[in-house]
């Protein structure tokens, strides 16, 4: 277990940090829904939810061929490395909207988060080989809290422009924060050992490896399939919240940006000790069990956020939700990382990121039909907390496995 080679894998959830703070979560989708597209009657709500949902559907989709594709031609990081700058090129191009630029703004919004959220695919994948696997929760759990610093820093550096309204500046200093603070990762992770074949042999051999990943997960195994279903369920309620809640803050509560950015920063640092508080249980009662709590709490956020109607009572209300945040992510790589074999990572962690994808893609989309339906975001809410009740129901009957155990390569 090499420290400086998971300080480099850290890293790089501490640099795309400041994409899901900024971009997806706090500053640019309300630029997008109230400037770009203009919120009358929950407008921007549904362009919103629309893009983020083709994107993640593209991501789902596309995931577990990559993912057997990298595998297959030994390009791992090759392939992180070009949804990398897939991501950070998209986001630079933001700078060009402007309001009325709605299908612009949409075609550069899927291109963005399609490309981020694919590379995780072979972030994750790297997880298995970092440390032994009693390791992985508390490893797990270090890159989201350090991924949640990084997303502190990344908001402290557009509080500025902000306040001065440029937003042009905001979109290229995340580019600029994803690109440099990727960088450790590019250097010290395993360098890729290219398999012998052509570019098409590759394609055929992985994309008929993640068809077999697929019906042997989802087939052939009891407990992931449990799981995977549990995941699709409650990882679409924290997509939703994620990319849904400064939207809702803005128009329910009345938050202004500079108080949207303050608030962010607290969940940032309630979700960054929710991390480093389930380091070690998620190794020592296992991921099961803290997925089972935070759903708990979770739950509770849900139900108090459909009722709050100050400002004061939602700082409550979101720091509590960033508590469980963390937690649950981090448990969630920890615990499938039981399921991947060895010399298959990439193609095992497609499917994960398939299956993460695909439940974002029905909980942007009922938030926004909802949303614009009622004419009020709290029952939209209330539609996402059915999410996490039926997750929570389906892992209580899934058996973990052993701590450690990785099935052997097929």
């Amino acid at each position: 277990m090499k420290k400086n080679v998971i300080l480099g894998w850290c890293f790089y959830d501490f640099a795309n940090a400041s994409y899901s703070a900024v971009i997806a979560a706090v500053i640019f989708p309300v630029f997008y829904a109230n400037r770009v597209v203009g919120n009358t009657a929950g407008l921007g709500d549904l362009w919103w939810g629309r893009a983020i949902s083709v994107s993640m559907l593209i991501a789902a989709v596309t995931s577990p061929f990559a993912g057997g594709i990298a595998d297959r031609a030994g390009r791992r990081k090759l392939f992180l490395a070009f949804y990398t700058m897939a991501c950070i090129v998209s986001v630079a191009m933001f700078s060009f909207l402007k309001a009325g630029r709605v299908f612009e703004g949409f075609l550069l919004i899927v291109a963005a988060n399609a490309a981020r959220e694919g590379g995780l695919v072979f972030y994750n994948a790297f997880l298995p080989d970092l440390a032994p696997g009693r390791y992985w929760g508390r490893v797990s759990a270090m890159g989201f809290a350090l991924g949640y610093a990084g997303a502190i820093c990344s908001l402290l550096i557009a509080l500025p422009m902000l306040k001065t309204g440029n937003f042009p500046y905001i979109w290229l200093s995340v580019s600029a924060f994803f690109l440099v603070f990727s960088l450790p990762a590019f250097f010290l992770l395993p360098r890729d050992v290219p398999a012998r074949g052509g570019v098409l042999q590759y394609a055929v051999d992985g994309t008929k490896k993640a068809i077999s990943t697929l019906k042997g997960l989802w087939a052939g195994n009891r407990e992931s399939r449990t799981f995977l279903l549990s995941y699709l369920l409650y990882q679409d309620g924290v997509n939703t919240v994620i990319v849904f809640s400064s939207i809702f803050a803005t128009v329910s509560l009345g938050f202004n940006p500079r108080e949207l950015v303050f608030l962010y920063l607290a969940v940032q640092v309630t979700a960054f000790l929710g991390s480093v508080a389930s380091a070690k249980p998620i190794d020592a009662w296992g991921p099961k069990k803290v997925i089972v709590l935070t759903l708990f709490l979770w739950v509770m956020v849900t139900v108090a956020a459909c009722l709050v109607k100050q400002k004061d009572q939602f700082w409550v209300v979101a720091g509590v939700a960033g508590l469980g945040l963390g937690s649950i992510q981090a448990a969630s790589r920890a615990l499938f990382s039981r399921f991947v074999p060895q010399g298959r990572e990439a193609e095992y962690f497609g499917v994960y990121s398939m299956v993460g994808k695909t439940s974002a893609v029905a909980g942007p989309i009922i938030f926004g039909v909802v949303s614009h339906a009622t004419g009020s975001q709290r029952p939209a809410i209330a539609a996402v907390g059915i999410l996490f009740v039926s997750g929570l129901a389906i892992i209580r009957s899934f058996k973990e496995p052993e701590p450690g155990f990785r099935p052997s390569g097929q």
